[in-house]
């Protein structure tokens, strides 16, 4: 689990592709703070492991599901990444509960000033966007914001300007794409709902065969 507070911003040094996997190799100042092999970090919000490291970098496998859920596999060598560790249980969630889980890849659809933020608009797929509520937390890239805005297939957020240095996101222009893995609270809360619906559609069915059977 991670928290969406981008610890550090990184740059990928070589993009190896392994069949329909791919490896990547990224430089950052992470690896002089006691990295451990087999350790997760968030790589522009996808959840990677560490396979390998040196003075100046660490490796991580990417699978085919990944490549093919985020933007990992369209990112130049020496593209910026955010990365962030894996959080301590002791840990505070300054952020939000952030499972590393891509849900889907958004569009920016508009940057611009307003007052002391930057205001980003995403164009997000349909089937995405009911899981993105107004005032509800969202992870662009890994990075924890508060949604501003929704509407059917688009929602805002504003960036203050310590987050836009310390991330990526003052690199994000019109057009830009983004690795978006929304508010996993919702997600289990549609799934819980589904199973009631389920057993509930279950018990009619054998209250139907009962009756039927003269048992009621």
């Amino acid at each position: 689990m991670f928290t969406g507070l981008i610890q550090s911003v990184g740059q990928i040094n070589s993009f190896k592709r392994q069949g329909n996997a791919a490896q990547l190799r990224i430089s950052s100042d992470l690896v002089n703070d006691d990295l451990q092999l087999g350790e997760s970090i968030a790589v522009n919000g996808a959840c990677l492991t560490v396979t390998a490291w040196d003075s100046s970098s660490f490796t991580v496998d990417v699978s085919p599901e990944t490549l093919k859920s985020t933007t990992l596999g369209e990112l130049p060598v020496n593209h910026p990444v955010n990365l962030e560790r894996a959080m301590r249980l002791s840990d505070r969630v300054g952020g939000h509960l952030v499972s590393g889980h891509i849900d889907c890849i958004a569009t920016v659809r508009r940057r611009y000033e307003d007052h002391n933020a930057m205001r980003f608009e995403f164009s997000v797929p349909l089937d995405t966007m009911r899981y993105v509520v107004a005032k509800g937390s969202v992870a662009i890239d890994g990075i924890s914001l508060t949604v501003n805005r929704v509407e059917d297939d688009m929602f805002s957020v504003a960036v203050i300007p310590l987050s836009l240095a310390m991330t990526t996101l003052k690199n994000y222009r019109e057009g830009s794409q983004v690795n978006i893995e929304t508010d996993l609270i919702g997600r289990y809360v549609e799934r819980l709902l589904q199973g009631k619906k389920d057993w509930q559609s279950g018990q009619k069915v054998d209250m139907d065969f009962l009756a039927k059977n003269g048992f009621l």
